[in-house]
């Protein structure tokens, strides 16, 4: 019988792998249903194969869910299995998270060795919005463990000249745009760079297959999206959020141009048209319009925060879950990443991105000069090493360009693409940085002033978080004791010329642990705080919990963690009690609001038009015969849902008759009351609900039964 042999390697992973569950799963029912837009959507999945396949967001398949199918149908498969709640939904990104930990470790150790491979797992289990990302329903991190298969497909491929596992790695980048669209091609200059500069095969044949690849990656990333087309509109829902029912449109226009803050989306419903605003002003207090358009993007819930607010209303004085960073000019502390001053500077500044992802950026950056002086780095891209690096490096320059300079809205939890980039290459650079330390030539000094660089940005992001929690001091302090005193001490072996190997790995080492202490801390706050619709960890998630408040990222963008809002309960209660031979159970202008939370709560089908109202889902003709025919009844109109104006909802209040509001409502009084006995749940407070578009509709139900349908 062999000996069982421990390695340093094989100790550290599986704890690597333990951490990294723990951070993911610990708790995970804390955060409810998280997006309950998604989550209605996934829940309407299940009732049928029509609505698992298009995506439908309401049971009865009337419009869809403006993402493509891939993430969420792995959530109904998950619903399915163990049955429909909001961990179970949540499961398959918590799963994801963990498994990424394990791939990026096997690429880099591939090629810079099992050290390399393991502190590029440690610094991807512990960024805080890739933990946050895995605790959520945003399909973001199932994204990312599908481009992770992806390099290292490429990986082979260029190393080898291996033509299958190029067609293997565009592939996977097809399965990925079908779980997050356009996101998934900003690793396709990494990976067409990486495999037309290796040198296995001939030049003409690396241009052959990428031709031959770049074919098969549109057929498996457009299939769907074209199947979807060429079905007849009357056999489908309507595709929610684009301006003429086609996923196409969808993908260029709202899930395409409109990221990159390009053109603007109109839709109309029953003749009467809305224009939604793009680009929101930079430096400025943003507008109704313009928060509207934010809160539309990426299938965020919410009503209108109040015109001249950016939209970072929050419990715990109005601060994100980030850090609770103060509102500078540039919206700090706003959930959406385009309001903040487009410059290399956004992602280190003091706003709503800093706390989740740049921590070790200094030692990434600086970690690919290592690497490429310790590879004496020329032209010919001729061993694995080399071309590994040139992934990384080209994974990351184009994303941190994408969010540092783009106008379009997107949310702090994208950038949970940048952690796969910057963990890797700082894996990679400890251990180049390392190597050169040990030659005793002028390369010695990059280890310790990177470790003295990086520990000076955490403390900059640190001092913004300073007045947020008296945990601050503590990690500044001991960042300063762990990682100024380590680097000093290498610094001074150094210039003393002391050869001790030992000592300085320990310095080393001490170093790192003061560069991941907060990290580690704020991935751990995603354990205490439902983080809802918009994930972000921060030390005001264990602040506003403390509170008996919400400590949702999901900023005004109605029910997100947690059961949803219990003050919609006497509605559905009165709906249901009057329900007879409808489809519909309601008819409400968005998906925000109490759509979501009634297809949640009872998997009755709820009629909209899109996420924000203006979809062209259905002409006042038809509405008026969905009428006649019994299939409609009640219609909530106004709310500061958009599209309550249009001609369906003008012609629904002129021919219904108005409800009383005691009769569907809970009074103020009540609802303070309910909210009260349900702080376990951490359901916030009414005023709160209200200013942020959540909890009970501030709009008038009408009863359409007996309306006369010939005017």
């Amino acid at each position: 019988m062999k000996k069982l042999k421990l390695s340093t390697e094989k100790i550290f992973l599986p704890l690597i792998l333990i951490l990294s569950a723990i951070l993911n799963f610990a708790n995970l029912g804390i955060n409810g249903y998280s997006n309950a837009y998604y989550a209605a959507g996934v829940k309407s999945m299940t009732m049928s194969l029509k609505n698992f396949f298009f995506v439908s967001f309401d049971p009865a398949s009337f419009v869809t869910i403006d993402k493509p199918p891939l993430g969420f149908w792995i959530q109904a498969i998950s619903a399915k299995i163990f049955g429909y709640s909001g961990w179970s939904i949540i499961l398959p990104q918590a799963l994801a998270g963990v498994i990424s930990v394990f791939i990026i470790y096997k690429i880099v150790k591939r090629s810079f060795g099992p050290t390399a491979g393991l502190l590029s797992a440690l610094f991807l289990a512990t960024t805080p919005i890739f933990v946050a990302v895995s605790r959520n329903n945003t399909c973001d991190n199932l994204l990312v463990l599908t481009l992770l298969l992806a390099c290292w497909a490429i990986s082979i491929a260029a190393e080898k000249g291996k033509f299958k596992y190029l067609i293997l790695s565009l592939v996977l980048v097809g399965i990925g745009f079908n779980i997050k669209m356009l996101q998934a091609y900003m690793v396709i200059p990494a990976i067409y760079l990486v495999y037309l500069l290796s040198s296995a095969v001939s030049l003409k044949k690396r241009i052959l297959h990428l031709i031959c690849g770049t074919l098969i990656l549109l057929v498996v990333s457009f299939s769907w999206a074209i199947v979807v087309d060429l079905t007849p509109a009357a056999n489908r829902p309507y595709v929610g959020s684009s301006t003429n029912n086609s996923e196409l449109e969808l993908i260029i226009g709202h899930n395409g141009l409109e990221r990159l803050g390009i053109g603007s989306t109109t839709g109309s419903v029953g003749g009467s048209s809305a224009k939604t605003q793009v680009k929101i002003p930079e430096g400025s207090n943003t507008s109704a319009t313009a928060t509207n358009n934010a809160n539309h993007q990426d299938g965020i819930q919410g009503g209108t925060p109040p015109t001249g607010t950016k939209p970072s209303g929050m419990p715990n004085g109005g601060k994100m879950p980030t850090g609770g960073q103060s509102g500078k000019s540039g919206g700090g502390g706003s959930s959406f990443g385009g309001t903040e001053p487009a410059s290399f500077a956004r992602l280190f500044s003091n706003n709503s991105l800093s706390t989740q992802i740049i921590w070790l950026f200094p030692l990434a950056v600086l970690g690919i000069l290592a690497a490429t002086l310790k590879e004496k780095f020329k032209p010919a891209f001729n061993n694995k090493r080399k071309l590994d690096l040139l992934l990384w490096s080209m994974w990351l320059l184009p994303e941190f360009i994408y969010f540092s300079f783009t106008t379009g809205t997107f949310h702090p939890y994208y950038l949970t693409m940048l952690t796969a980039p910057i963990a890797a290459l700082s894996g990679i650079g400890i251990v180049s940085m390392w190597e050169l330390y040990t030659e005793g030539t002028w390369k010695s000094w990059i280890l310790p002033v990177t470790l003295i660089v990086t520990g000076a940005l955490q403390l900059l992001i640190l001092s913004y978080m300073y007045s947020t929690s008296s945990i601050t001091k503590i990690l500044m302090i001991s960042l300063s004791v762990l990682c100024f005193v380590s680097s000093l001490i290498l610094i001074i072996i150094k210039i003393k010329k002391n050869n001790n190997l030992m000592l300085s790995k320990i310095l080393v080492a001490t170093a790192l642990v003061g560069l991941l202490i907060t990290p580690i801390v704020l991935s751990v706050t995603t354990l205490f705080g439902a983080m809802g619709s918009m994930p972000a960890a921060g030390l005001s998630i264990i602040s506003s919990s403390k509170n008996g408040a919400s400590s949702s990222g999901s900023m005004g963008m109605g029910s997100s963690s947690t059961s949803s809002n219990s003050s919609n309960a006497k509605l559905i209660k009165f709906l249901q009690a009057n329900k007879t031979t409808e489809k519909y159970i309601l008819v409400t202008s968005s998906t925000r609001g109490e759509a979501s939370d009634i297809i949640i709560k009872t998997g009755e089908s709820v009629m909209t038009w899109g996420f924000f109202g203006t979809d062209k889902a259905i002409t006042l003709a038809q509405f008026k015969a969905l009428v006649k025919n019994g299939e409609v009844r009640y219609v909530m109109v106004g709310g500061g849902q958009g599209g309550s104006t249009n001609d369906v909802m003008t012609w629904a209040k002129n021919a219904g008759t108005l409800v009383k509001e005691s009769e569907w409502k809970y009074s103020t009084t009540a609802t303070s009351k309910s909210t009260t006995a349900t702080s376990t749940d951490k359901v916030s407070s009414t005023s709160t609900n209200k200013s942020m578009g959540g909890g009970q509709s501030s709009g008038a139900l009408y009863d359409l039964k007996g309306a006369d349908t010939t005017k």
